[in-house]
């Protein structure tokens, strides 16, 4: 293709309606159809990156390779694609403004006055249109929060620039939601409409509108919103809910909403290939048509907002999937989780992750957790802080250090089982400053994971600032545990196992972030194979 194509994605009535799925799903029908796709996420928030937020404030903090801390929907991005992103397929408004202003003060404006107009926007338009030389026919741009919001304006307003910038290799999808009222027993077009005006007084005229509903949306009442919204009538599409997030793009694909798109695009349809989406077909049918099940349990101080582990649990239902099994997750808060009551909550599972995290609160827990699964044989999975409290309770329960810790809880421990990195030491401030991004990784020849990867190098991606502390290395391997995966670079043992467990394994990063649709994580799926082979706990036999 001659020239990057975009698309702009907007959402109206109110927020969580799904833009980022359906950013994803028209992303994953155009490359089915052969062409090269991206998608990015504009967010309205100040905060530089999602990194120092709470995660029952914005959910899952998602690391691309290239280290940048990003919103969760970039997950959902790789998860459908299986194209990995970068630090300029997330721009925050507190980027924004930081770039506009650093600027401004080495003097590359030359002394103008600096304004919203045209300077925000222009670097907005700038971040938007970097991808142009990167080669991708589609560049998919979601823009977070709802049309409206203050936040959204320097955004909604460089999107109108761009359409008339670019014509034809412009196009605005907008979300709205169209509500069933029951009472009446009526759905209602008004939101829609009202929305569709809001962003025409914003001088943005969309071409498709995505209506979200719990119910079929009838011909006429789309023809109605059609002529009051300026809309052709075969570009008002619904998308209706779904058994999983998976089910919609080949809703979508139904819809013939890549159509639209690209025959709104100037396509000749004659000319384009069809979308072949077998593979993607064949994993969604292994997902609702699983009838055995796999009990996980997933432990960790955040699990009244299930958003904070999207990637793991989405990892844990490819995996399932793919070992023709139907997951049931237990959420488990680590914070209530004791020695003595373990069994009672954890009775039952076939295996348990023990999640990553940040801070004191829940940590005993874990502690309870882990020691009950590796005395009874139970399959167990941990990640980053979860490796890290496998070492401890490891040192604290086996090698008797019972006052062992992570000088991140506990600075004045005199069993330092993980110590903050020698490079973190002397840095002061929090955003950006761990170790991110995606290291290299030597596996340990013979271990279970170079069997689970099946090669001796591998990369994964990082967020933390402390590490297994190497003085206890020589004493935990005599002890049964193996350090199997091992950054020589930097000396950094990266991934434990205990060779005399079932499965019972550790990595200080985070492969959640690479599991996709058509390639879901090894680790997740040896692990559920793992929880759903025979054999019973120790004690139990």
């Amino acid at each position: 293709m001659d020239t990057t194509k975009y698309i702009f994605v907007t959402g109206g009535v109110v927020s969580s309606l799904g833009k980022g799925i359906i950013a994803a799903s028209l992303g994953k029908l155009l490359q089915s159809r052969g062409f090269r796709v991206t998608i990015q996420k504009l967010d309205p928030y100040i905060n530089i990156d999602p990194g120092t937020l709470n995660p029952y404030e914005h959910g899952e903090c998602y690391v691309t390779v290239d280290g940048q801390e990003t919103d969760l929907d970039l997950g959902h991005y790789e998860r459908f694609l299986g194209v990995e992103t970068h630090r300029e397929n997330n721009i925050t408004t507190g980027r924004i403004y930081q770039e506009v202003i650093n600027k401004e003060r080495r003097g590359d404006y030359l002394g103008k006055t600096v304004q919203i107009i045209p300077h925000i926007t222009d670097e907005i338009k700038r971040n938007i249109k970097s991808f142009s030389e990167k080669d991708f026919d589609f560049v998919i741009t979601e823009i977070g929060g709802t049309v409206g919001d203050i936040e959204s304006l320097p955004y909604i307003e460089s999107v109108r620039q761009l359409k008339w910038e670019l014509g034809k290799d412009c196009l605005i999808i907008h979300l709205t939601y169209v509500p069933f009222i029951a009472a009446a027993g009526e759905l209602k077009s008004k939101p829609t409409q009202h929305s569709v005006k809001l962003l025409q007084e914003q001088g943005v005229q969309p071409d498709i509108l995505i209506l979200r509903t719990e119910h079929d949306i009838p011909t006429d009442l789309r023809r109605k919103i059609a002529l009051f919204c300026n809309v052709e009538p075969h570009a008002v599409l619904q998308s209706i809910d779904a058994s999983t997030i998976y089910r919609v793009p080949l809703n979508m694909h139904r819809e013939k909403l890549d159509d639209v798109v690209l025959t709104k695009m100037d396509f000749d349809l004659k000319k384009t290939p069809e979308a072949d989406m077998r593979e993607w077909i064949l994993f969604v049918e292994k997902l609702e048509n699983a009838t055995q099940i796999v009990k996980i349990g997933l432990v960790g101080k955040y699990v009244q907002l299930p958003d904070a582990y999207m990637s793991i649990i989405e990892s844990l239902k490819h995996a399932s999937a793919y070992n023709d099994k139907k997951l049931e997750l237990k959420l488990i808060l680590s914070d209530d989780l004791t020695d003595k009551n373990a069994a009672q909550k954890l009775t039952g599972l076939d295996g348990i992750v023990v999640a990553p995290g940040f801070g004191q609160r829940g940590m005993e827990g874990k502690f309870a957790a882990l020691k009950y699964t590796r005395e009874r044989n139970i399959p167990c999975f941990g990640i980053c802080m979860g490796m890290q409290t496998m070492c401890i309770e490891f040192a604290r329960n086996v090698l008797g250090y019972t006052d062992a810790n992570s000088t991140e809880i506990d600075p004045a421990t005199s069993h330092k089982i993980v110590d903050i990195m020698e490079a973190q030491k002397h840095i002061l401030n929090m955003g950006g400053s761990m170790r991110l991004g995606a290291y290299k990784c030597e596996l340990k020849k013979g271990s279970k994971v170079y069997e689970i990867y099946n090669k001796s190098e591998i990369s994964e991606r990082h967020r933390h600032r402390y590490e297994f502390n190497n003085a206890y290395k020589d004493e935990f391997e005599k002890a049964g545990m193996t350090c199997s995966g091992r950054n020589d670079t930097l000396d950094l043992v990266e991934i434990i196992e205990l060779t005399s467990h079932k499965w019972y394994i550790g990595v200080q990063f985070h492969p959640e972030y690479s599991s996709t649709v058509i390639h879901p994580h090894p680790l997740f799926v040896n692990f559920v194979k793992a929880a759903v082979s025979p054999g019973l706990p120790k004690g139990e036999e």
